[in-house]
């Protein structure tokens, strides 16, 4: 009897409402043509003696038509039925995709994957390739976890369609209580899974929301679903958090930086796009394209001969998906955010760029309309260029040497070199790069830089217009600075506790950048709420711990006890020196005030010469600053009504002490007391 071909449909049935039902399955059986299973390694599948034969031949055999139907009036289809070719077919898929799995885990080659998959012929079942895969990953490594999740992205689109790559998950999460059996931490590795899903681009976030109304509420597919909503997706910073989690430690973001600069200059020297396009693959940082969109348009800039050999490769990776629309647009974004800085060493790179926007929406490839508002005129700047670009390379240089010495009066000292008719801009600039440099050190430089901005003494418009210019900047600072949203807030907070802000001077921080900055709002968001808080004076003030990890954290009381006592032992007849070292090993030079207030009352109480001096030495030494000694007098000047109970001539000693510390310079002449004339 000649061979003939005879169909057969299989529609697999969907229980309850399962929003992923499996697919409608035409098959072709040649009855006369066995399959041989001594396959070579390359493939299960190999040739079928007679018809369509050779490597990949299942892609004849299996075909997707939703119309066709069984024919149980025919008796050939009865014969066939017993041998059940489908689970024949698909026994054999397992095998091959669970070889095909493990070879993965062992070279890291995603193109021999993507290969022998499309080889199989068989898309219909990528499915159970998505559950197998995350499945044997589960009990791995970190490092093989990660190597899943960049699988994944790799074959997405492009060997394993949406679809299939949803109810694979979807069987995953329905599985879930079976599974955390033998792998206890099931939900925490799958939430995990689908949030880089997510944040990869490959998995919509409607998925979540679908599934979680889908499966039950005490299932552990719904622990998952609710696990990688809430813990993952929904914090701040996610897509940098999530993507670190199984990333190998030689990956770090400059690392990543360092080779995205040089696979473009290279690129550059020998103009070769698939070259370059494999070095992008190899980085296995989708989420971090936008970096590469940057970089390309700052070559660009910066290298006009070279513009059109870059904006090529960037017009070609969109085209070929490789960078997808988000992380383009991302890219120029960030680009426009940090366009001033550019124009420092470009003058006209903000007219470049704009340039560069142009050509790209005009080729069909950049969406121009849904990127961030890039004025072609630069904005005006009261100092020359040169100038501002000098006193930024020369504050750097003052706040690294004083990170190293503490010395706040040789700070003063060089800044006061650089005075002239503009210095609030420059006050301003000093305050961002102080603030951003200290945001990358330890919590001893950290607090290091709050003492040294309560010790400034600069306006207050300056000091806004500084927080200003870092809250502006703190979307892009985020990409490297995860936690610039806390470190921000602290800042602010700290600022507002020294009285370097006002408080209602948050809201002008705020109306700087309005609404169009979303990390902006929560870090003035955070701020407020930590100023808000019970004992927020205390806390924000041992946020850092005083000069370092190793150095004491006293309660407030406990401190006023200290200086108290250490103060009497000087008066007593202890020696300047020790008092001197004992107020420094304090470690709170933001509380200095409370000496200057304490010694000020024992000057008032007890006439002591020798305690004035003390606050000379102190002075002199920069042990207290101006704006610690200021803040001493002020609240001496606060209490003077209920010192004058005790001493009845307070008023009138006190009055004597500012003058005597006008001419001393401890304060300012603008400080003025009541109606005693102190000033």
């Amino acid at each position: 009897m000649e061979s003939s071909d005879r169909t057969q449909s299989i529609q697999s049935s969907s229980q309850g409402t399962n929003p992923f039902p499996d697919t409608q399955l035409k098959i072709s059986v040649q009855r006369k043509s066995p399959i041989s299973l001594e396959s070579p390694r390359s493939s299960v599948f190999t040739s079928v003696q007679g018809g369509a034969g050779g490597k990949g031949a299942w892609g004849e055999l299996l075909d997707v038509d939703d119309k066709s139907e069984l024919d149980h009036s025919n008796k050939e289809h009865d014969e066939i039925s017993n041998t059940r070719p489908d689970s024949f077919i698909f026994a054999l898929y397992k095998k091959k995709a669970t070889t095909i799995i493990e070879e993965y885990f062992s070279t890291g080659d995603a193109s021999t994957v993507k290969e022998e998959l499309k080889e199989l012929a068989l898309p219909n079942y990528s499915y159970y390739f998505v559950k197998k895969l995350l499945n044997m990953a589960m009990d791995r490594p970190d490092n093989e976890k990660e190597m899943a999740a960049v699988l994944l992205s790799t074959l997405y689109s492009d060997t394993v369609m949406p679809q299939q790559l949803y109810k694979g998950l979807h069987k995953l999460l329905v599985s879930a209580d079976d599974l955390i059996i033998d792998t206890p931490d099931t939900v925490d590795v799958l939430s995990l899974f689908l949030a880089r899903a997510v944040v990869d681009d490959i998995l919509p976030p409607a998925f979540v929301t679908k599934e979680i109304a889908y499966l039950p509420k005490d299932s552990k597919g719904f622990e998952i679903l609710k696990k990688a909503e809430k813990g993952y997706l929904g914090t701040p910073h996610h897509a940098e958090v999530i993507e670190r989690r199984w990333a190998s430690k030689n990956k770090s973001v400059e690392n990543v930086k360092d080779k995205i600069i040089e696979l473009l200059q290279e690129y550059i020297t020998n103009g070769d796009k698939e070259e370059a396009f494999r070095c992008m693959k190899d980085l296995k940082v989708p989420f971090f394209h936008h970096e590469i969109v940057k970089r390309v348009l700052v070559m660009a800039i910066e290298k006009p001969q070279a513009e059109d050999l870059l904006l090529d490769l960037l017009k070609e990776v969109c085209e070929k998906g490789l960078i997808n629309a988000s992380q383009v647009s991302k890219g120029y974004d960030r680009m426009i955010d940090s366009i001033d800085d550019l124009t420092l060493d470009v003058p006209k790179a903000r007219e470049k760029l704009h340039h560069l926007i142009t050509k790209a929406a005009s080729e069909g490839w950049l969406c121009a309309s849904s990127l961030k508002s890039l004025s072609v005129s630069p904005k005006i700047q009261s100092l020359e260029e040169s100038v501002i670009k000098n006193f930024k390379a020369k504050a750097q240089s003052i706040i690294q040497e004083y990170f190293i010495s503490g010395d706040i009066s040789e700070v003063i000292s060089c800044l006061e070199m650089d005075k002239d008719a503009n210095s609030g801009q420059l006050n301003s600039i000093f305050i961002k790069k102080l603030v951003t440099l200290a945001m990358d050190r330890k919590n001893r430089e950290k607090e290091m830089a709050s003492v040294l901005l309560s010790s400034l003494s600069f306006p207050s418009d300056d000091v806004v217009n500084g927080f200003s210019l870092l809250v502006e900047a703190a979307e892009d600072t985020s990409l490297d600075n995860l936690v610039v949203v806390e470190d921000l807030a602290l800042f602010l907070a700290r600022a507002v506790v020294d009285e370097a802000l006002a408080p209602q001077q948050l809201d002008e921080v705020e109306a700087r950048f309005g609404e169009s900055n979303p990390v902006g709002t929560k870090v003035l968001q955070m701020a407020r709420s930590l100023l808000k808080a019970r004992l927020s004076g205390e806390r924000i003030l041992r946020c850092w711990g005083g000069w370092g990890n190793n150095s004491p954290r006293w309660a407030v009381e406990d401190v006023k006890d200290k200086i108290t006592g250490l103060l009497e032992e000087y008066e007593s007849g202890g020696g300047s020196r020790e008092a001197r070292r004992c107020i420094k090993e304090l470690g709170m030079p933001f509380f200095h005030h409370e000496v200057v207030k304490k010694a000020l009352v024992m000057v008032i109480e007890k006439r002591s010469q020798r305690m004035w001096r003390l606050l000379e030495e102190c002075y002199d030494s920069c042990l207290i600053t101006a704006e610690q000694m200021m803040k001493g007098f002020t609240r001496v000047r606060e209490s003077i009504e209920d010192l004058a109970l005790d001493v009845p001539d307070a008023e009138k000693q006190f009055s004597d002490c500012i003058k005597r510390a006008k001419a001393a310079s401890w304060l300012d002449n603008s400080f003025f007391y009541g109606q005693s004339g102190g000033g």
